[in-house]
């Protein structure tokens, strides 16, 4: 399987601007520009986009492990937090709020790592990943 995403940058850094495009058609010339990475603006942007992509993948490969153990899923939130710091991404930080029917903490926390350390996204990010995650 593969999945594309097109984007187009036109103008220099500061000035210019971009718009993002995906496969699915769920981003349509969406835009990204400067002020929408580094400052506050309104448009995406690759972290903002990396940090979504780590959150869906994190919680999509902690429900398939659960499923896999008989737990059934009541519902994974999990935020995602992407930190830039000199060009370079440091830190992708996942913050799960799970509602997991009989299940007991240890056996969870077990199931998160493994979807922490075993989820597409983590393999392909070379940073620090760490998950905060609470059982409610």
């Amino acid at each position: 399987m593969k999945r594309h995403a097109t984007a187009v940058w036109k103008g220099s850094i500061k000035e210019g601007s971009g718009s993002i495009s995906s496969q699915s058609g769920v981003l349509d010339k969406t835009q990204y520009s400067f002020k929408s990475r580094f400052e506050e603006g309104k448009g995406t942007n690759p972290e903002e986009l990396v940090a979504a992509a780590h959150a869906g993948c994190f919680a999509m490969q902690l429900s398939a492990f659960l499923t896999e153990e008989d737990f059934e899923v009541g519902s994974l939130e999990t935020k995602g937090e992407v930190t830039l710091k000199d060009g370079n991404i440091t830190n992708s930080h996942l913050i799960l709020k799970a509602k997991i029917e009989n299940i007991e903490k240890d056996k969870f926390d077990e199931l998160v790592e493994k979807a922490e350390k075993n989820c597409p996204i983590s393999k392909l990010l070379d940073t620090k990943i760490s998950v905060e995650a609470t059982l409610i």
